[in-house]
């Protein structure tokens, strides 16, 4: 999905929501744990409920992962869904790697490579290795990297705002500004946490035309309201996602369209912050 197709995307559906697939199978509804293909099961359930609402989808690996090969193979089978749904989304790798160029190779290979298992859209990357561990990222056509820039953690502030010697500006920000160099508005995005909304006017001086991808409005306490206040552009220019707070609204045999209200909760403020700029 190009830029151009993700912002007809939310024209369409007055919506910039990303739902995060961080399918811990301890927390899904008792009635699917057991059943093979139960991890499969509640995504597609959660898919289908939300499809309406939502432009993106987000899969954080680390939940597939730590379920080995099965998990692999139910992110697999989520993937071909996503990719073969005739209401096109737009899909996140949220597996924020960064090494040396051969492995970065590998990594992009895996999750964003058209002929692979996978078949991303894009795929979350940490920068603090530099260019040569981005760059390889960035080789697929039509594919975007997203990078760690201000991040919605408490540990965030153990490097993200320290002061770089030689032009007195925070990590965050050289990030953000050498980066630039790297990728272009058309293929790369922004991580910026909801939780440093008050940042973000500091983020769009650097980065003006990007779109960023806001985790941690919902359970992690963000603001929609102060996300659009100081992140919106003219092309909305954002995602924010939400994860806990849809697929997990319900524990029950009602969890889908918990999810779906949920949703559309979301969608509905959303569409209204969207008036002010279509």
């Amino acid at each position: 999905m190009n830029r151009q197709q993700l912002i007809d995307t939310i024209r369409t559906k007055k919506s910039f929501l990303c739902v995060g697939l961080d399918t811990d199978i301890k927390k899904m509804p008792q009635h699917l744990q057991g059943e093979t293909d139960a991890i499969f099961k509640f995504n597609k359930a959660i898919i289908d409920a939300t499809l309406p609402y939502a432009v993106a989808y987000k899969p954080n690996l680390a939940f597939y992962e730590a379920a080995g090969i099965e998990g692999l193979v139910q992110l697999k089978k989520t993937m071909d869904y996503l990719n073969g749904l005739d209401d096109k989304v737009f899909t996140i790798a949220d597996a924020k790697r960064g090494d040396i160029g051969n492995t970065s190779q590998q990594y992009a290979k895996a999750f964003l490579d058209p002929a692979g298992d996978f078949n991303f859209d894009s795929m979350t990357i940490a920068p603090y290795m530099g260019e040569d561990s981005v760059t390889p990222f960035t080789v697929y056509d039509g594919k975007w990297v997203i990078l760690l820039a201000l991040t919605s953690n408490k540990g965030a502030f153990d490097f993200q705002f320290i002061k770089t010697e030689y032009d007195d500006c925070n990590l965050f920000e050289k990030v953000l500004q050498k980066s630039q160099q790297w990728g272009t508005p058309d293929n790369m995005m922004y991580v910026v946490g909801a939780t440093k909304a008050n940042m973000l006017t500091t983020v769009r001086n650097i980065v003006p035309n990007s779109f960023l991808l806001v985790p941690g409005v919902g359970a992690q306490g963000g603001s929609l309201a102060e996300v659009c206040k100081y992140g919106l552009n003219k092309d909305c220019g954002l995602l924010v996602n939400s994860s806990r707070g849809i697929i997990y609204a319900s524990n029950g045999e009602d969890f889908a369209q918990r999810a779906a209200e949920e949703a559309q909760k979301l969608q509905l403020q959303m569409a209204e912050e969207l008036k002010k700029i279509f």
